[in-house]
């Protein structure tokens, strides 16, 4: 009932299957806008992180999932040793670490060189 009364009060628009397919545009785009916009860069992110955390090596900087940063001490199969002090080392999951900072021994090199 309701139905056949908005349709009554819709504006005489486009006829036939050319309106309909007018119609159905925006809810065409929606989702692959949405992708772009959302899905595609946190993939894009995803793989990087992976990336480096294949690559991690002894020295390189990290931030942990709570925040923690500290310096790769040891890197095992899926597990890293973390030192977070001068003599405190933390073991973690490799998948705790969110961000590779980058290797103390390129920051210090940097360092010198300006």
């Amino acid at each position: 009932m309701m139905w056949q009364l908005l349709q009554q009060a819709a504006p005489a628009g486009p006829q036939g299957a050319t309106g309909d397919l007018i119609r159905m545009l925006p809810w065409v785009f929606i989702p692959l806008i949405f992708y772009f916009v959302v899905f595609a860069p946190e993939r894009k992110r995803q793989k990087q992180l992976k990336s480096q955390l294949a690559a991690l090596k002894k020295g390189d900087k990290v931030m942990t999932t709570g925040g923690i940063y500290g310096q790769v001490a040891q890197v095992e199969d899926q597990v890293v040793w973390v030192k977070i002090a001068d003599t405190v080392k933390v073991k973690m999951a490799k998948s705790a670490i969110t961000t590779v900072l980058g290797d103390s021994e390129s920051g210090s090199k940097e360092a010198a060189a300006s």
